[in-house]
């Protein structure tokens, strides 16, 4: 079993930037595919990028391509997510997700067996 905790969200302008992070316990982080999710009031959650056990392989969302990148450093047990070119549209709280399995994850949430607490981003107009 995994504990996730997020961290980095915040309150930034239109065009601005954050880092969110995702700091996982337990021994066998580097087995798990990852993903972060996002949220918006009202609306379900959504996948906007996933990557791969080994941090070769990603994905991401057509809404944030070229704007977000995901990342991992498997020996700190963390998961991260930059975010460049914030838009208003992109306010939300962020989850992050793992699943164990050394497959290339892209899914929705329901594949996803553990869940941080969500950390909310807020992108000013």
């Amino acid at each position: 079993q995994v504990q996730l905790v997020e961290s980095g969200g915040g309150l930034v302008q239109a065009g601005g930037s954050l880092r969110l992070s995702c700091a996982a316990s337990g021994r066998t982080f580097s087995s798990y595919a990852m993903g972060w999710f996002r949220q918006a009031p009202g609306k379900e959650r959504d996948l906007v990028a996933a990557i791969s056990w080994s941090g070769v392989r990603t994905y991401y969302a057509d809404s944030v391509k070229g704007r977000f990148t995901i990342s991992r450093d498997n020996a700190k047990n963390t998961v991260y997510l930059q975010m460049n070119s914030l838009k208003p549209e992109d306010t939300a709280v962020y989850y992050c997700a793992a699943k164990p399995t050394y497959k290339f994850l892209v899914a929705d949430s329901p594949e996803y067996d553990y869940w941080g607490q969500g950390t909310q981003v807020t992108v000013s107009s």
